[in-house]
């Protein structure tokens, strides 16, 4: 399954990859394997270990606990922004050591020139429920 970073001709992402109409077709059976689910900010702190600007995220997805990350954030989002919110996490990719820190869930967004906006649930749902 090839990876594409935007959705929109001439949007790109942080690997600079564009798409324009070539993106490889899925199945269901791909998509229910990524679990994205909904959860709420708890706690964010500093993490300047981070070689770019980043958050330490910590979020509650509800029957799948708490889990923590770490977000290149920080251009758009000061802490009071995320504590409470929120967001939309992919809560079964490997653990990934980033430095001293150990990412447990990819908190999704989108690309911009101002920095990446954060995927948010428009309506408040249960912690943890998954999207359909």
């Amino acid at each position: 399954m090839g990876r594409s970073e935007g959705c929109v001709e001439g949007a790109s992402g942080a690997g600079g990859a564009n798409l324009s109409g070539t993106a490889d077709t899925i199945g269901w059976d791909d998509f229910m394997r990524v679990a994205l689910c909904a959860g709420t900010v708890q706690k964010v702190e500093p993490f300047p270990e981070a070689r770019r600007p980043a958050w330490k995220v910590w979020v509650d997805f509800g029957p799948h606990g708490v889990k923590k990350t770490s977000a290149q954030i920080r251009s758009l989002y000061a802490p009071e922004d995320l504590v409470g919110r929120q967001i939309v996490g992919v809560i079964n990719f490997a653990p990934k050591q980033v430095g001293p820190f150990m990412s447990e869930f990819l908190l999704t967004g989108f690309h911009t020139d101002e920095g990446v906006v954060i995927t948010t649930v428009e309506r408040r749902v249960p912690d943890g429920t998954r999207m359909a």
